[in-house]
């Protein structure tokens, strides 16, 4: 996969994350700032939870910064493994999301 192919497909991620987080204001009444750059999605959860996504273009991983931790992520077989053994990206970010906003959420890459 090229860089280009890479920061394309986290692009993409990043804009299913942020239209959910649009939503949510919507359906839960939990408002959520997100600020992007580049492919850098920092949200910020209205009970102060922060959350940052973004790329780690050479090593072609999706990293994720939460309370409950780091992840790191590599594209494999169509699926974000974490690097060290913990849940799947849309797992983990279900779980992430759901304490920060206090509602069941399920991520999935399909928006």
């Amino acid at each position: 996969m090229t860089e280009t192919e890479f920061e394309n497909i986290i692009s993409d991620i990043l804009d299913v994350i942020e239209n959910m987080s649009d939503d949510w204001y919507e359906r839960l009444n939990v408002d959520v700032d997100a600020h992007r750059e580049a492919n850098v999605l920092n949200l910020l959860f209205d009970n102060k939870t922060p959350v940052v996504i973004n790329s780690q273009t050479p090593m072609r991983e999706l990293w994720v910064a939460a309370p409950s931790g780091g992840f790191h992520y590599r594209l494999e077989a169509e699926r974000w493994i974490d690097s060290r053994g913990g849940p799947d990206l849309e797992a983990a970010l279900s779980a992430i999301f759901s304490d920060a906003t206090g509602h069941p959420i399920v991520f999935t890459l399909n928006g």
